[in-house]
């Protein structure tokens, strides 16, 4: 089940991100958080973007949230979304599920752009997003180095107006 973050989840937000950061380039921190480090982000994105989780049986095995681009004000309408599920429980559709619905809020909260920095390669995540109709817009070589070795960061983009006006033409267009 879907449901927006509590204070109490830090604890097991910070194990599931702590996977990451000390086995995968999809994060490039290198530094393991607390679980006060993670409240206190939950805390900063929660007042204006939403944080959510995918809770099963009490447990917490993913989470997702929104964060503006940039500071800048005509960056307003463009926000970055994450999604990270726990080790061992990829390819049940908790990421699908948890991005679907941060798609949904971004509609409602205005957003025009929502974006994905992605470390490059990682089909997971380019695959989760382009099912969603993000695109790619650009790769940035080498930026990043993680692991003894020199990372790319690819950007995808949705662009939600563009996204409803194509369902709306396929509902609207008769299949041949």
């Amino acid at each position: 089940m879907i449901r927006g973050v509590k204070s109490e989840d830090a604890g097991a937000i910070v194990f599931i991100y702590n996977y990451y950061i000390k086995n995968s380039p999809a994060t490039f921190e290198e530094i393991p958080l607390s679980a006060r480090d993670m409240a206190a982000r939950i805390r900063a994105v929660g007042e204006n973007y939403p944080w959510i989780v995918w809770e099963e049986n009490g447990e917490i095995l993913g989470y997702a949230y929104m964060h503006r681009y940039h500071e800048r004000a005509a960056y307003r309408y463009t926000a970055e979304d994450s999604v990270y599920v726990r080790a061992g429980c990829e390819g049940r559709g908790i990421g699908r599920a948890l991005l679907e619905h941060l798609i949904g809020v971004a509609r409602k909260m205005e957003i025009r752009v929502l974006l994905s920095i992605i470390t490059v390669p990682n089909a997971a995540s380019v695959g989760l997003h382009e099912k969603f109709g993000f695109t790619k817009v650009g790769q940035f070589p080498e930026v990043g180095y993680k692991f003894d070795q020199w990372l790319d960061v690819g950007y995808w983009e949705l662009l939600l107006d563009a996204e409803e006006k194509r369902r709306v033409t396929e509902t609207l267009t008769p299949s041949v």
